[in-house]
């Protein structure tokens, strides 16, 4: 059982601008569903246009203050907030896992003290905002590169990480000085919501950090292209980013886009298969497959094959599914009963063409479940293999040749991540090269850091999460260069009149 309720906790509205909570204006409301019961936990008023041009402007009014607090200042304030968010950790694990279903052992142990972690993270990344050492490059000039805020950062997060996306989008910008206005996804706000509740308490002035709760279509689209906006980070599907990126094409914006992923989980033949069992059952597994780098398609060689099939299959036929609050659950529902319906299709068209080995069903159950589910025999340019399912659903392959098996893990239009299994270290360091992904693992699969850039190659997208890495995306770089010479005819002044 939980004891958070939304209905207290955001009573004044679902859209938190210059530090208050207030209701959505565009006439349309839209209820919170926990996919565990399919009961309405929450109904709130949805942003329209006006409600994003009120955070806009109070992001826009914040900045200048903001911008010019010194890197120590902005430092205490995100360690303070680091704090509140520690304070909270239990209202914030139960609120995610209403909202998404996912098990509180996961938002306890995973989501939550990753999120503390990332704040304590840049509170000290604040203060390293370096660019390259002053110098006389030329002879007669002084160099130095200045790193700067780029202004208000207009950023959409997804539904399957709401509190970690959050973090991932804030975090980063307003260490750099930035402010932001951020859209969590309609289905998944209350964590957002924490979340810039949490910034305000730790003294972290109103207006640098606003939440604005719509639809895609209308709040999403109109703060991409807001022109008060400098800069968009978006994480979600390739399709939406696409769509993204050309609406921040029209103003000229400053453009981060992590997309979908389709990762492959490459087992060599000297491989510890016990580890890549249990590895890909976790792997496939985690949020309910719901993770843009879950491994989704495993390619074994051959030698090992039949065994690891064996292995997944009985390993996912232990995990226990059930209610999201009970601390033994392992697995909870899909986000919602129409992507439950989205997931149970790919596996309904894949049984014409491949073998279902376990799960390919959902629970009879009120929530939103599908078994844990393995699928073998598959052709390599078949849709289960191709196409991001974003659910509990791993495809096994065979390879042969060392060669093929990298060939199939970079057959796909995606690049986020992607892991090796072996024990031969020359084995494991090619795989790491050749793989085309922003993230390769060798003996694991899933865990991330906050020291460490998240980020996809090709259809996954560009630019990078957490990590000093991150500041590339959200500081302008500038050049500032001072004459030394005093000397008021330069020689290069003849190449444009006169003569030496």
């Amino acid at each position: 059982m939980h004891n958070f309720q939304a209905r207290d906790h955001f009573a004044d509205g679902a859209q938190y601008i210059a530090g208050r909570l207030t209701k959505g204006t565009s006439g349309a409301s839209h209820a919170v569903i926990d996919p565990a019961t399919g009961d309405e936990v929450y109904t709130y008023e949805l942003a329209g246009s006006d409600d994003v041009d009120a955070a806009v402007a109070a992001a826009a009014e914040a900045f200048p203050g903001w911008a010019g607090a010194t890197p120590g200042e902005r430092s205490d304030a995100l360690h303070r907030f680091a704090g509140v968010l520690a304070e909270r950790a239990e209202d914030i694990a139960q609120a995610e896992s209403l909202q998404c279903g996912k098990p509180i052992k996961l938002s306890r142990e995973f989501d939550v003290p990753g999120t503390v972690d990332n704040a304590a993270f840049f509170a000290g990344a604040a203060r390293h905002l370096q660019g390259q050492s002053a110098g006389e490059y030329t002879g007669d000039h002084t160099s130095y590169v200045r790193r700067e805020p780029i202004g208000v950062v207009g950023s959409i997060a997804p539904w399957n990480y709401p509190l970690q996306m959050a973090a991932w989008k804030v975090l980063p910008a307003i260490a750099a000085g930035n402010t932001i206005v951020l859209k969590p996804a309609e289905l998944t706000p209350f964590t957002s919501l924490l979340f810039a509740q949490a910034a305000t308490e730790a003294g972290i002035p109103d207006g640098v950090v606003n939440i604005v709760t719509g639809a895609g279509k209308d709040a999403g689209e109109h703060l991409v292209g807001h022109p008060d906006v400098a800069m968009t980070s978006f994480t979600g599907s390739t399709g939406v980013g696409k769509r993204v990126a050309e609406i921040a094409t029209a103003t000229v914006k400053r453009l981060h886009l992590e997309l979908g992923g389709k990762a492959p989980f490459v087992v060599f033949d000297d491989a510890d298969l016990d580890a890549a069992v249990h590895g890909a059952v976790a792997g496939a597994l985690i949020n309910s497959g719901q993770d843009c780098t879950a491994a989704t398609r495993a390619y074994v060689q051959r030698p090992l094959y039949e065994a690891f099939v064996q292995g997944v299959a009985d390993l996912m036929e232990s995990v226990r599914l059930g209610d999201p609050f009970d601390p033994s659950t392992d697995m909870g529902p899909l986000i919602s009963h129409a992507h439950r319906d989205r997931v149970a299709g790919f596996v309904d068209r894949a049984r014409s063409y491949a073998r279902v080995v376990t799960g390919g069903e959902a629970l009879q159950h009120p929530g939103a479940y599908y078994k844990p589910t393995l699928i073998a025999d598959a052709a390599q340019d078949s849709e289960i293999v191709q196409s991001e399912i974003f659910g509990p659903v791993l495809v096994v392959l065979p390879f042969d040749a060392d060669d093929e098996g990298i060939r199939l893990a970079n057959d796909t239009p995606y690049g986020l991540a992607a892991s090796a299994w072996s024990r031969d270290v020359f084995r494991a360091n090619r795989a790491t090269r050749e793989i085309k992904a922003g993230c390769v693992w060798v003996n694991d699969h899933i865990p991330i850091l906050s020291e460490m850039p998240h980020g996809g190659y090709k259809a996954s997208g560009y630019g990078k999460d957490m990590s000093a890495y991150s500041f590339e995306e959200y500081t302008q770089v500038k050049h500032v260069m001072f004459d030394n010479t005093a000397v008021v005819r330069k020689d290069w002044h003849r190449t444009i009149f006169g003569d030496r």
